[in-house]
């Protein structure tokens, strides 16, 4: 493609993503449920699409003379293709804590990414019940996050403020 439509073939490859990912297995979870997972794809579409969605995050690890490692993974959340989820993880000194590191989850929506779950701790599983035509998510196989037209919520309730 000319170089004069880069935005053009942004939108393009934001197009075909979530086909691709269908189509490659890279890291999936299917929709009718089980564990995502969480792995390195250097130098493919899932990896470039992750590292522009955490630039900010790389470019501040990088500050701190820091490499982190990112990890990826895809999962489907409902039957519709267009809801192949981004799975993304940065592993690094400074941005994980005591939980571990945090995993963001972004649903493709239109020509952008769109962040539907940010920074849960644990292993991710699509599970086979569904609010909204989503899959709910479990994360480290105690807490239920379900989908609410727009993103996903946790279903446990805040503790009550101390008086």
């Amino acid at each position: 493609m000319p170089p004069l439509f880069p935005s053009l073939r942004r939108a393009a490859c934001l197009i075909c993503l979530p086909a691709a990912l269908l189509l490659s297995g890279v890291g999936m979870a299917r929709a009718e449920g089980g564990p995502v997972i969480l792995a390195q794809h250097p130098g493919t579409e899932l990896d470039r699409q992750a590292r522009r969605l955490v630039a900010q995050d790389l470019h501040d690890a990088a500050n701190q003379r820091e490499q982190p490692v990112l990890l990826t993974g895809s999962g489907l959340l409902s039957d519709n293709p267009r809801r192949m989820a981004l799975f993304v993880q940065l592993q690094s000194a400074s941005l994980c804590g005591s939980a571990g590191c945090s995993t963001s989850v972004y649903l493709p929506d239109g020509h952008k990414w769109t962040l539907v779950l940010d920074s849960v701790s644990g292993p991710i599983t699509i599970t086979p019940q569904v609010h909204g035509n989503m899959h709910d998510l479990l994360v480290d196989d105690t807490d239920r996050w379900i989908w609410n037209g727009t993103t996903y919520t946790d279903t446990q309730a805040a503790p009550e403020p101390a008086p």
